[in-house]
């Protein structure tokens, strides 16, 4: 099968027509802390994989088994997990665990704990890979392993799904064929939309890169939390600023072993604190979001 895309591409968007949806209780800015879930579903050579991922605070790939990254990724669970989910907790407010599926099979006790908490669980592939490297049988069997471990572990099918990096050009039908609601596997707004899938609707909530504590290791645009904070505080106040008129959303994108770091942990305090000074901010999960949104949208259109 062809790997070319099986859409074109789609420049233009909503244009300065925006839908006339507005957040709940008349909030200005819907905002998704997204909590990636992927330590335990990273290649590694330990765990009888043919490489070990060379990316996110050690960069010198190894030809053999690699206990230094394995035990980078090994803090986000062990400790990282407890200070983020604290913060959370302190605050009242709620995220989207992103979870890969083998993660959440090797450490079911944190995607239990999330759920306990009132977080959603979303699927973040079964490892962490990209699914255009897998063909479409590969593709479904990953989708519906990850999809049926999560729900074994947390009692609660996962209704969205985020590919890492670049999906296939069957991710979206296998999604809709398999009852997913949303996925996150776009770039390209800041407001939710909707994609007719094989006649369902489908609802895409944009993600975001810049946003996102990804970049302390991968572009090192963040030198220090405060660099973090300092750039989701601004583009917070943007979309707060034009949520008088548009339904705006907001995605920061955090990960266990990254934000969860001591020299890090004080820039979500301050992105959580500076989001409640200024109010009129829907911090929500995906789910809500995504579930709001195609409800919003479907009242409009009934006569």
């Amino acid at each position: 099968m062809s790997n070319l895309p099986s859409s074109t591409r789609d420049f233009y968007g909503y244009g300065s027509a925006l839908p006339s949806v507005k957040w709940p209780n008349q909030h200005r800015v819907a905002v998704s802390f997204v909590l990636n879930f992927e330590e335990g579903g990273e290649f590694s050579m330990t765990d009888g994989d043919s490489r070990n991922e060379s990316i996110y605070e050690v960069i010198d790939s190894q030809l053999s088994p690699d206990q230094c990254i394995d035990s980078h990724f090994e803090y986000g669970t062990r400790t990282a997990y407890w200070r983020i989910s604290e913060l959370f907790a302190s605050h009242g407010m709620h995220y989207t665990l992103s979870a890969c599926g083998q993660a959440v099979e090797r450490s079911p006790w944190l995607a239990q704990h999330a759920v306990s908490q009132g977080h959603e669980v979303s699927a973040h592939g079964w490892r962490w890979q990209k699914s255009i490297d897998l063909s479409p049988e590969d593709e479904l069997e990953a989708i519906l392993k990850t999809s049926e471990t999560i729900k074994r572990v947390t009692g609660l099918a996962p209704r969205g799904w985020h590919t890492r990096s670049n999906p296939s050009p069957n991710t979206r039908r296998l999604l809709v064929q398999n009852g997913f609601l949303y996925d996150s596997d776009a770039y390209n707004d800041d407001t939710p939309y909707i994609l007719q899938v094989e006649g369902r609707p489908h609802v895409v909530l944009p993600y975001a890169f810049d946003t996102n504590d990804m970049q302390f290791q991968n572009t090192q645009r963040f030198g220090t939390g405060d660099d973090f904070a300092d750039y989701v505080c601004a583009a917070f106040d943007w979309l707060w600023r034009e949520g008088t008129d548009k339904p705006r959303m907001l995605s920061i994108g955090l990960h266990l072993r990254m934000i969860g770091r001591p020299g890090r942990i004080g820039a979500l305090e301050r992105i959580m604190k500076h989001i409640q000074a200024r109010g009129q901010a829907w911090v929500t999960t995906r789910e809500q979001i995504a579930q709001h949104w195609l409800s919003s949208l479907s009242n409009q259109s009934k006569p």
